[in-house]
């Protein structure tokens, strides 16, 4: 399957298939790009992290499998396939992958 930017629609996906673990890395594939917002699927490989730094806007994260910590303000939370949580925009947060896992990041600039 060829990556593009957005998605076509009225095409059926698989969403966790859409983007693969890769040894030592984290992946991110951007699923639709708008002036209102972002989807972005992400695979972390176990032990991999997104530093802490802030967003002006706010974002959801829905884990699709394995487990990952979400840091917010230096509070430390574990989410687990199936969950999902808010960032809240202004915030400091990180990611770290507990376990290898994927999540959908939804970033809503409107």
């Amino acid at each position: 399957m060829t990556h593009k930017k957005n998605l076509l629609p009225v095409e059926p996906l698989r969403l966790v298939d859409l983007v693969a673990y890769q040894e030592g890395a984290i992946v991110s594939r951007t699923l639709l790009e708008r002036k209102t917002g972002t989807v972005t699927l992400f695979a972390f490989d176990e032990g991999q992290q997104l530093s802490e730094h802030m967003t002006p806007y706010d974002a959801l994260v829905y884990v699709l499998e394995g487990t990952g910590e979400i840091t917010i303000e230096e509070h430390p939370y574990t989410l687990s396939s199936g969950e999902i949580m808010l960032l809240p925009a202004h915030r400091p947060h990180a990611v770290r992958a507990i376990k290898p896992f994927k999540m959908l990041l939804i970033m809503v600039r409107s």
